[in-house]
C-alpha cells in the first residue's frame, strides 16, 4: 500500500470516530512545534526587549572640557529586568567600560563591537554624532539578544541606573550599602520619555474629571445667543426714553406751527 492509501485509510478512520482531518494551517503549526492553544497563548506572550539610543547632548564640565552623552530608553516585558520602562544618559566611555565587563564575564562569547574611536570626531559635526549614535544602538540591540549577558549586573546598572562607572563597579561587587535592585529602583530619570502605568492612570482620571466639569459648566450656562435679563431691561429703558424725546420734539414743532399766521404757514 502506497502513501496515498495510508492517508486515505487514516482519514476514513478519523471520520468514523468523529475526528476532523488537520488543515494545512494546523499542520504548519504542528511542524513548528505549536500543537495546542496553550502554545499559541505562550507565543502571544513572548518576551521582548526594545532599546533606543537618541537625543545626543553636549555636556560641559568646564570651559575647556566637554563631552557628548546619549539617552538610552528601555521598554520590555522581560522578567530579567527590574523596571519595565527606564531612561538613562550614558557617554561613549561608559559603553567601552560595559563591553569590557561583559566580555570578562562571558569569555566564550564574542560580543558585538563598538564603533571605533575617531581621532577626528567633532562634537559639532552632526554626521559624526548621528553615526556613532546609530552604531551604539546596534551594539545594545545585539547585546540584548545574548541570553547569557542578561544576568550580568553590570548590564542592568548600565541600562537602568544613573551610577557612575566607579559606583557601578562597587555595587556589582557588593561593596555598597545598597543592592543592584535598590540602585535601579531609586533611579528617577529627569528625561523619561515613557509614562509609567500609575501616571497613565492619573492622566486618565484627570481627563475624566475635566470632561465632567466642562459638561456641568455648559449645562449651567445660559444661551450665548440670548442676552441676559439686565441687558434686556437696559435696552428697553433706552428705547423708551428715545421715544419720549421724539414725542416731545414733535409737540414743540406743532405748537410753533400753530402760533404762526396763516400766510406764513402757506408759504
Amino acid at each position: 500500500m502506497g502513501f496515498s492509501g495510508v492517508a486515505r485509510d487514516t482519514r476514513r478512520c478519523g471520520a468514523r470516530h468523529g475526528l476532523r482531518p488537520l488543515s494545512s494551517f494546523h499542520r504548519a503549526l504542528r511542524w513548528i512545534g505549536i500543537g495546542t492553544m496553550e502554545d499559541i497563548r505562550n507565543l502571544a506572550k513572548k518576551e521582548f526587549v526594545s532599546v533606543w539610543v537618541r537625543d545626543p547632548r553636549i555636556q560641559k564640565r568646564d570651559f575647556w572640557h566637554a563631552y557628548i552623552d546619549y539617552e538610552i530608553c528601555l521598554h520590555t516585558n522581560s522578567m530579567c529586568f527590574r523596571k519595565k520602562i527606564s531612561c538613562v544618559r550614558r557617554r561613549y566611555r561608559e559603553f567601552v567600560w560595559l563591553r569590557q565587563k561583559l566580555q570578562n564575564n562571558a569569555l566564550l562569547i564574542e560580543l558585538p563591537k563598538l564603533p571605533p574611536r575617531n581621532p577626528f570626531f567633532s562634537q559639532t559635526n552632526n554626521f559624526h554624532v548621528d553615526d556613532r549614535m546609530y552604531k551604539l544602538q546596534h551594539f545594545l540591540e545585539a547585546v540584548l539578544q545574548i541570553p547569557l549577558v542578561l544576568s550580568d549586573s553590570h548590564l542592568h546598572l548600565f541600562l537602568q541606573s544613573n551610577l557612575s562607572i566607579s559606583k557601578m563597579e562597587a555595587c556589582a561587587a557588593g561593596l555598597t550599602h545598597y543592592t543592584v535592585a535598590q540602585a535601579i529602583q531609586r533611579n528617577v530619570s529627569e528625561t523619561q520619555r515613557f509614562p509609567s502605568e500609575e501616571e497613565l492612570h492619573e492622566e486618565d482620571k484627570a481627563c475624566s474629571d475635566s470632561d465632567s466639569d466642562s459638561t456641568s459648566a455648559l449645562g449651567s450656562s445660559s444661551d450665548p445667543g440670548t442676552p441676559p435679563e439686565d441687558e434686556l431691561r437696559l435696552g428697553d429703558g433706552s428705547s423708551s426714553s428715545c421715544d419720549c424725546q421724539n414725542v416731545q420734539e414733535q409737540e414743540e414743532l406743532l405748537s410753533c406751527l400753530s402760533s404762526l399766521p396763516c400766510d406764513e404757514k402757506e408759504g
